[in-house]
């Protein structure tokens, strides 16, 4: 057993943090949140704290980026030095760069471009508080900083992961479940037609246990999408 690890990750039907294994953990999503952005938000996810900043249509800087038929969508994601128990080295590292491309990627799909062609449209994701899920989170604050900066999508973009611990498949890894489980699976989506946008999987999984693992992680993006919709409407009284 490793240092710190738990002899039981589920307890008569419960986890560790008392939820069932398909709950997600509490998800608080407010839009428009900085003044100076285009869109922004702000998601309280577990123990997740991000906040997600647009800005764009603008010019690209540098010039050679620059697409004549269609906007460049840049995604930027930085854990900050606090944003962890063991203080993290301020900057870019292998793995945010990991994670900005795959989260433009999860994004690209939905954001209408080709509307704003010769322009850049930036996304700037800062993890605050860091428990497991941050890749998820991330997507999610994203998808709705880009709708609060009013830029034209097909959808929102949710994301969710899920895993195995115990031999059993969980919904939403906190970060001891993350630690020593047995397998992660993040998933983004597009909810109106069901399209995965990310689908990334760590550790090992079985076939029939990577499909119930799927399921319950695209069941856990349609909650999520409920959430992300509903900051929208607060914000502006409408529908996505």
């Amino acid at each position: 057993m490793k240092v710190g690890q738990p002899e039981k990750f589920i307890i008569d039907g419960k986890r560790l943090d008392g939820r069932a294994v398909d709950e997600l953990r509490p998800l608080k999503i407010k839009a428009g949140v900085l003044k100076r952005a285009d869109g922004s938000a702000y998601l309280e996810w577990g123990g997740n704290k991000v906040i997600a900043a647009c800005y764009g249509p603008r010019e690209v800087h540098p010039k050679h980026m620059m697409r004549p038929d269609r906007a460049v969508l840049r995604t930027y994601y930085n854990m900050a030095p606090f944003s962890v128990i063991d203080r993290k080295r301020p900057g870019p590292d292998r793995r945010s760069q990991e994670i900005s491309l795959v989260t433009r990627q999860a994004l690209e799909p939905v954001v209408l471009t080709n509307l704003y062609p010769r322009t850049a449209i930036d996304i700037f994701i800062e993890i605050l508080q860091a428990q497991a899920g941050t890749r998820c989170t991330g997507i999610t604050a994203a998808s709705v900083a880009l709708a609060d900066a009013g830029i034209p999508m097909k959808s929102l973009v949710p994301a969710c992961a899920a895993g195995k611990v115990d031999g059993e498949i969980v919904l939403d890894l906190f970060d001891i479940e993350d630690n020593f489980g047995s397998a992660d699976l993040p998933v983004a989506i597009i909810p109106k037609t069901g399209e995965v946008t990310l689908l990334q999987m760590d550790g090992n999984l079985k076939g029939d246990e990577f499909e119930r693992a799927f399921k319950l992680a695209v069941e856990g993006c349609y909650q999520v999408y409920e959430k992300q919709k509903e900051a929208l409407i607060e914000k502006y009284g409408g529908g996505d």
